[in-house]
């Protein structure tokens, strides 16, 4: 389908925060438009992920699979074209002795976490041992939700970070909740897999929309989280929320493809799976994939795009995202889940030993100079004021920045890669 140049205008007319991003015939693909919104800074920030976290959490769980949780050096270099990370395995370890411990035996580097690392990750698992009964909640929102009651093992697994499953839930949760879940394989394929819905809690049945208006007394409505200068917008947000709120766990039945009540059930619907999520936000793409299980449209990311009152849409690195708007004030999440807690401490841990190398790395270079007779210049200072309070990439690991647009394929295969994601 090719748009013209008349048409394009009226499309972009339909909310003052979206636009067409250009290609070269304006042709749409065959899943999802070429749409976003306009950009806004605090929730574009909100959407990155810290490159070396990912890279080093990926070391830390290699780590952490190894007897006696030690590693060769050597090992790690061969798993790092794989890791998407160049240079040399040694040089990225020793920038993190916050993290990383390296020691040389019979001639070999080898490396181990810290006992600070090793606490961290201890305190990680002390709350996944904690949080357990609130992820069979989550789980059992999440198959309530689904048409038939029950999801595929794989497809789930793409999701099961999203929520904060631990990787092994399938015998780590399941089992001690017999009475809410059961494992099924109607063909014998291990694609197949199916978790079922064991038996319905009207309890849980409650969406974080009801139940912020139970507290308040109050009709259950979306909040509108727009700037006062998007107008129409607004009035196109009130008319939507002035019908009743549809839901996400009454099903579809009664409900018709394509009307207004059925819009209004998958926006509640993709709300309530928005706020079970660590981070209050998914990838579109992903969640694209449970459209059979969920009841959700072919171009869902259009319908999401006619809300930006309630969701926030970015094409960042090239990938969609839906965000929940209401889960941020600025770049920040309102309310972090104990995992996220835990989870953001690895982060501190890993810019303190950045720091510590950085400081360190600088004053040996300070020191070569003033013993070649040179001074210290104002440009140079002004450069180690910026490594201090940055996470960049040095010459010496050869990565590039996130600003290039291979970089930011590489650095999206490693965030949604299973295997490899945190």
């Amino acid at each position: 389908m090719v748009f013209s140049n008349s048409a394009l205008h009226n499309l972009s007319q339909l909310s003052p925060g979206l636009y067409f991003l250009p290609s070269a015939h304006y042709i749409l693909n065959r899943s999802f438009s070429l749409w976003s919104m306009k950009k806004e800074p605090d929730l574009e920030s909100a959407l990155s992920r810290n490159r070396r976290w990912i890279a080093n959490n990926q070391i830390k769980n290699m780590i952490l699979r190894c007897p006696n949780q030690v590693a060769s050096v050597k090992h790690l270099q061969k798993k790092f074209k794989t890791m998407d990370l160049q240079g040399k395995a040694l040089n990225w370890l020793k920038k993190y002795p916050c993290c990383f411990e390296v020691f040389l035996e019979n001639d070999e580097y080898y490396f181990r976490l810290t006992k600070r690392m090793m606490c961290l990750v201890e305190e990680e698992e002390s709350v996944k041992d904690m949080q357990e009964p609130v992820f069979a909640e989550r789980l059992a929102k999440l198959l309530m939700m689904s048409t038939n009651q029950s999801l595929n093992v794989v497809k789930l697994n793409e999701l099961k970070r999203n929520f904060g499953f631990p990787d092994d839930y399938l015998i780590r949760i399941l089992p001690k909740y017999p009475d809410m879940f059961r494992l099924v394989n109607h063909s014998g394929r291990k694609s197949a897999m199916e978790i079922e819905l064991v038996a319905w809690n009207p309890d849980l049945a409650v969406s974080a929309i009801e139940a912020s208006a139970r507290k308040q007394g109050v009709k259950p409505r979306f909040s509108c989280f727009l700037p006062s200068s998007w107008v129409k917008s607004q009035e196109r947000f009130h008319e939507f929320n002035s019908s009743p709120y549809i839901s996400p766990y009454w099903g579809l039945a009664g409900l018709e493809e394509g009307s207004r009540e059925m819009e209004k059930r998958v926006v509640c619907l993709v709300h309530e799976l928005l706020s079970l999520t660590l981070w209050k936000k998914v990838s579109i793409v992903k969640l694209g994939h449970f459209k059979r299980e969920f009841g959700l449209p072919e171009k869902l990311n259009v319908l999401l795009l006619k809300h930006p009152g309630i969701f926030y849409v970015s094409n960042k690195y090239q990938i969609y995202t839906v965000l929940l708007r209401e889960g941020y004030n600025g770049p920040e999440l309102i309310d972090k889940d104990p995992l996220v807690l835990a989870k953001d401490k690895f982060g501190e841990l890993m810019q303190e030993g950045l720091h510590e190398y950085n400081k360190r790395h600088h004053l040996l270079n300070l020191e070569k100079k003033r013993k070649k007779g040179m001074v210290l210049g104002r440009s140079e200072k002004v450069k180690y004021g910026r490594m201090e309070t940055s996470d960049q990439d040095d010459s010496s690991d050869k990565v590039g920045g996130l600003f290039d647009p291979e970089e930011r394929k590489r650095f999206y295969k490693v965030l949604f890669d299973d295997g490899k994601s945190p």
